[in-house]
């Protein structure tokens, strides 16, 4: 009850967040006071930036001439050193909304500014070709239990007004941002398979074959201890309330579920490398609130000599049958040092040898580089968040901690070989930059996506039955094999590889797909949500796929979809298609 007397003296924002904290499921740490958590956390989101640092001294931004900023022009204010502030000179700060420069943004909320340049960097890929059975029958992927694509999009719709571009639009990512309830493992295995074939809303005559894997719980209570490196751009480019004050506020919140033996390291990155903050437990903290405060942006990206340091720092901190983890916050503009993706993406996949995995949480917009982001947790053993909100934070670092830091299982590789007796054609819906080669999933030294604590993860393959039209021109030779009993029942047959943590081998699984289907609206709330999931980023990248099945019939599916919505997500979600479906309507 104090707690909600207290959020109601608060600025508009700052109640919001409270009361979205307190309506999270009650964590060991947070439980015992919620209001001190938001009084410590919560108040980096109202941090208002009003100066940045360069390697030479401190500039003032309120002192700045009105010039300076109808020019935007970062030149025109670097000689400007800091000075007690006139009125007019508070006025100028006041009417600023968007100055863009080598420094970053600064963000006023009155008036409204011109455009800033956008160079946000995405990876292209094209969508997943129809196979013919008869040529491929074999399908080979690795997990993605990634997530940032969805709320990267969340972002684009909500808070630009824009649909997204498409290369920002990973199908599997938006499909795995939701928790399908499915059934935990009984076996003792780290995970339980689950499969459903539905009829497709996309083609008439079509499947859908859904294949969920959902991993073991773990308790935050049971996690073994950790070592904790966090990893945290405090260049220039971060200078701006949705950067910096929101990696604070992530990191703080991340900070009051950590333990006595778990270890805290805080290495910064700008011009140089600092170690704010030497591995210390994680109960103490005071220090690590007081390394937090001590952050603030200014200068150039030199990410590459972070990421070597920050594996040092995690090095002598190994904590041996312990999780040993790398947090990058960043808005990944790294512009000194090396700068090649290839590089720096394999660079850190030579670092995930030693044991040490690499998850980055990706921040602000306008020269976000979400294709270094998202590869790098890949590369990282790690597992990629875009951070656009508190809410946010609570699902990646509060209700999903252990799946965000607990590997459950290793290299997991999917394989599906089709039955061409009965399946024509097929396509795999998502996962362009996880697909392998067939021989690589039986090959131990092929690396593959991690699977934590708690995940689930969902793959859909769009069939075409023998006998259907399908996408692809008919074969003047090669006619579907007669089946045999056993052949004609199964419509596929899936292999699913894993290692355990630590360990050099796979362990093998499978089962096979059973021929028919039911119609969609009789499938499980599981599947019409993943179908919704899958509808809506096919729409986005431009419905090559969707036959008449549009923002209409995904909106209505996505509604059908009853599922319990403790966190109001489903809710959202429909919300986004609604928001999508009329910004199509309208020129971008």
């Amino acid at each position: 009850m104090l707690a909600k007397e207290f959020a109601m003296h608060k600025p508009p924002f700052a109640r919001t967040v409270l009361l979205a904290l307190l309506s999270v499921s009650a964590l060991p740490a947070l439980a015992d006071n919620v209001q001190r958590v938001h009084q410590i956390c919560s108040r980096y989101l109202d941090e208002q930036p009003d100066y940045y640092e360069s390697r030479s001294a401190r500039f003032s931004l309120r002192a700045m001439p009105q010039a300076a900023v109808k020019n935007h022009s970062v030149t025109s204010y670097e000689a400007a050193p800091s000075a007690a502030p006139s009125a007019q000179a508070i006025a100028t700060r006041d009417s600023m909304v968007g100055l863009e420069g080598a420094y970053g943004s600064v963000r006023h909320a009155e008036v409204a500014a011109p455009p800033r340049q956008n160079t946000e960097r995405y990876g292209h890929y094209e969508p997943n070709p129809v196979h013919a059975v008869a040529e491929q029958p074999v399908s080979t992927f690795s997990i993605d239990v990634d997530t940032g694509s969805y709320a990267n999009i969340r972002r684009f719709l909500t808070q630009t007004g824009r649909l997204p571009p498409a290369d920002a639009v990973r199908i599997e990512e938006i499909i795995n941002y939701f928790d399908y309830g499915y059934a935990k493992p009984t076996d003792g295995k780290p995970f339980a398979v689950h499969t459903e074939t539905v009829d497709s809303p996309f083609r008439s005559g079509a499947k859908l074959i859904r294949i969920g894997i959902q991993a073991k719980e773990v308790s935050q209570a049971a996690l073994p201890p950790a070592n904790l490196v966090f990893l945290v751009d405090v260049s220039g480019s971060m200078y701006s309330r949705d950067k910096l004050p929101m990696v604070k506020y992530t990191l703080c919140t991340l900070a009051h579920q950590t333990r006595a033996q778990d270890r805290i390291t805080l290495v910064t990155y700008a011009d140089g490398n600092k170690v704010v903050l030497p591995p210390t437990p994680g109960n103490q903290r005071q220090k690590i609130l007081a390394a937090l405060d001590s952050l603030k942006a200014g200068g150039s990206t030199a990410g590459e000599n972070a990421i070597q340091q920050a594996y040092q720092a995690a090095q002598r901190a190994y904590i041996r049958n312990g999780i040993n983890r790398i947090l990058l916050a960043t808005d990944g503009d790294f512009n000194v040092g090396i700068t090649d993706f290839n590089t720096l993406r394999s660079m850190v996949a030579e670092k995930r040898k030693s044991g040490i995995s690499l998850t980055t949480l990706g921040f602000g917009s306008g020269n976000y580089n979400e294709r270094l982001m998202e590869q790098l947790a890949d590369a990282g053993d790690g597992n990629y968040s875009y951070i656009d909100s508190p809410e946010e934070v609570q699902k990646v670092l509060h209700r999903q901690l252990s799946s965000t830091l607990a590997t459950v299982a290793q290299d997991v590789k999917i394989q599906v070989e089709f039955n061409p007796a009965t399946v024509k054609e097929y396509r795999l819906i998502g996962y362009e930059n996880r697909m392998l080669a067939r021989e690589d999933f039986n090959n131990d030294q092929v690396d593959a996506g991690d699977i934590g604590a708690g995940h689930n993860v969902t793959a859909l393959y769009e069939i075409i039955p023998a006998g259907q039209t399908g996408w692809l021109p008919e074969s003047r030779y090669q006619a579907a094999p007669a089946a045999n009993d056993k052949a004609g029942s199964e419509y596929a047959f899936i292999n699913l590889r894993y290692k355990l943590p630590g360990q050099s081998s796979s362990i093998l699984i499978n089962r096979p797909v059973a021929v028919g289907s039911k119609p969609l609206a009789q499938g499980s709330n599981a599947t019409r949500q993943a179908v919704a999931a899958a509808a809506f980023g096919e729409l986005l990248r431009g419905g090559k796929y969707s036959g008449n099945f549009g923002w209409p019939q995904t909106l209505e599916l996505a509604r059908n979809a009853q599922f319990p919505d403790r966190h109001g997500l489903r809710r959202q979600f429909v919300q986004l298609i609604e928001k999508a479906q009329q910004l199509s309507s309208k020129p971008q």
